[in-house]
């Protein structure tokens, strides 16, 4: 049982403002209303108090693949990103066979089981080949619903999320069959036009994978999927903030159209994340990291990102001159909302976890706490 503490003297991140000196009491590992009176004090002038990152899309880091690895190595990669911020992580699959798919959602749900992951999330083989990205092409197939009711059923009930191209043959049955089982239906690595998008949307698609990636561009006359994700209500945007696969225009654009409450910061991390340049595997695939980008050695596609969640909050302020506020519901309160775990996760209130970073008024990472133990102490 981690010790009661009282976190005092920063800038608290609550849903309902900043609080220039506030406090934040931990007993055990949740946020309480009142403190035993044997708390430890933590002084954290000078500092911002936030909630722990919860990411949706990530394929690992610290050099370790949530798509290939080991138990270990899940947990290493798992870990990594605890370093950074990310106090809630769903892991995220590549096309694969199917049975290897399901092998893999059966190892990840136990880790979900145990709490370490949040669960599961199926990015591919449902997807375009005309939008692959770094994606086997030879492993790719049309999203039938029994195949997607196969990976469901194999994830044991942590399965969160499906990206799919709906408009490829099955597709809007799948959307209505995950809609069925509670699993979050993406629309993502698509070539669909605004029209079968707004279809997809209407069947129960919420999500929009890494928003402009691996889709058609925004159009005058064929606006595709992106005009038909952005202004729907309905739907949460994935962006990921690394200044490589978008744009800050784009960024911009989507976020001030779709609205602080419907975007979620993602990193789509592969290995390489908190680790370093050089070659690696993402599922069956080749990618080169080179200056913190990784693409595929074969063709040159990006391949997912070197993202860390902290990164992405110090450039969405710095560099995009987001509010503290709005960045915190991209990286926090949004996905846990999604998730369906805001009642635990997502925002410093009591009875939720104690998962919150510390940064510096310069907004580098200087401490992380996970349900009320200091992951990173404060610097």
């Amino acid at each position: 049982m981690a010790a009661s503490k009282v976190l005092t003297g920063a800038r608290v991140v609550l849903p309902t403002g900043t609080v220039p000196a506030g406090r934040v009491i931990v007993d055990g590992a949740r946020i309480r209303g009142s403190a035993p009176a044997d708390a430890e004090t933590v002084d954290l002038s000078g500092h911002w108090l936030v909630p722990g990152f919860v990411d949706i899309h990530n394929h690992g880091g610290g050099g370790a693949s949530f798509t290939s690895g080991t138990v270990e190595d899940v947990l290493k990669g798992v870990h990594t990103h605890r370093l950074h911020g990310t106090t809630t992580v769903v892991a995220s699959t590549v096309t694969g066979e199917m049975d290897f798919l399901a092998q893999r959602a059966g190892l990840l749900s136990e880790l979900a089981e145990q709490g370490d992951i949040a669960g599961i999330h199926f990015e591919g083989p449902f997807i375009s080949p005309c939008r692959k990205g770094a994606h086997s092409e030879g492993l790719l197939r049309y999203p039938d619903p029994a195949d997607v009711r196969k990976l469901v059923d194999a994830a044991r009930g942590h399965a969160r999320m499906v990206t799919l191209a709906t408009e490829l043959p099955g597709g809007i049955d799948s959307v209505r069959l995950l809609a069925e089982h509670g699993v979050i239906a993406a629309v993502g690595h698509t070539d669909a036009t605004y029209e079968q998008t707004v279809e997809a949307v209407d069947a129960g698609a919420t999500v929009a994978t890494h928003l402009f990636n691996a889709m058609p561009g925004l159009g005058h006359r064929a606006p595709g999927p992106i005009a038909a994700l952005l202004e729907d209500e309905r739907v949460t945007v994935e962006l990921i903030n690394d200044g490589t696969h978008l744009h800050p225009a784009a960024l911009e654009l989507a976020f001030h159209r779709a609205g602080a409450d419907r975007v979620a910061f993602i990193t789509d991390a592969m290995d390489a994340a908190g680790f370093g340049d050089g070659r690696y595997m993402l599922g069956p695939l080749e990618v080169e990291v080179r200056d913190s980008v990784a693409r595929l050695v074969e063709g040159g596609s990006i391949a997912g990102s070197t993202l860390t969640q902290d990164r992405a909050f110090k450039r969405s302020v710095t560099v995009d001159r987001l509010s503290v506020e709005d960045t915190v519901r991209a990286l926090s309160a949004n996905p846990a909302r999604l998730l369906g775990m805001y009642d635990t996760v997502g925002s410093l209130e009591p009875g939720k976890y104690a998962d919150l970073v510390v940064l510096d008024e310069d907004f580098d990472l200087k401490g992380v706490m996970r349900r009320g133990e200091w992951v990173v102490a404060p610097h």
